[in-house]
């Protein structure tokens, strides 16, 4: 049985454009410091029945949801994941997935499953750990990466995979060349939306981030979508 610490039975921001219910997976390995989920980062905080009281709340609301987001936490840390979407799509609902590519196998294994996953690619790979808190993070982010886009471009015509990768700028963490860069990664991957998260100050868990936090400036907005070919915004 899947192992939530929460649920959201109607959202409009969690899958662009669909009304969807989201599922918190309870647990995550990383510890990345603008985590806005903190409570849902220990894997044994959660209520044993929560999933099966969301799934009851999904059979009432068959017709008036086009889909289901499991987000976390990292929902790929649930055993129970593959299970609980086969059991989200029996009621006629499209999938949804919110992950950082922590489990980039798994991922592979129920790409089959989703219609649409919001990807979080934190900074450039080689430099995770500043953001994580955990050596060589980047590689199965990047190895996620990789398993997204080829989905991508497998998929048939009429089951095409929605792509979203997001990145939380913070002009501390991420400068402009940096940026640019991975930018022109995501293009060479065939992905062609991106977009740039607002750090949250009230999430910070550096005060210095706090301190330091200011907007991306339209400048630098112009520059990427001029210099990479993405379709760059932020939200």
């Amino acid at each position: 049985m899947l192992t939530i610490g929460g649920f959201t039975p109607l959202s409009t921001t969690d899958w662009p454009g669909k009304l969807a219910a989201v599922v918190f997976v309870q647990g995550c390995p990383w510890r990345c410091h603008y985590c806005h989920n903190v409570s849902l980062q220990d894997r044994a905080s959660s209520q044993p029945s929560a999933w099966a009281q969301a799934l009851r709340t999904l059979q009432r609301r068959q017709g008036l949801l086009d889909g289901v987001v499991f987000s976390g936490g990292e929902p790929l840390l649930d055993p129970g994941l593959p299970q609980a979407m086969e059991a989200v799509r029996e009621l006629g609902f499209q999938v949804g997935l919110h992950t950082a590519g922590i489990y980039p196998d798994r991922l592979q294994a129920i790409l089959p499953l989703i219609d649409w996953v919001g990807l979080d690619i934190k900074t450039s790979f080689a430099d995770y750990e500043r953001i994580t808190a955990i050596p060589r993070s980047g590689e199965p982010a990047w190895r996620s990466l990789q398993a997204v886009a080829q989905a991508r471009r497998q998929r048939p015509q009429h089951q095409p995979l929605g792509v979203e990768v997001r990145t939380t700028w913070h002009p501390t963490l991420h400068d402009d060349e940096q940026l640019l860069g991975l930018a022109q990664l995501l293009a060479q991957q065939g992905l062609s939306d991106w977009v740039l998260q607002a750090f949250r100050p009230t999430h910070a868990q550096h005060a210095e981030l706090a301190a330091t936090w200011q907007p991306a400036s339209q400048a630098l907005l112009d520059k990427l979508n001029r210099d990479s070919g993405l379709s760059v915004h932020m939200r």
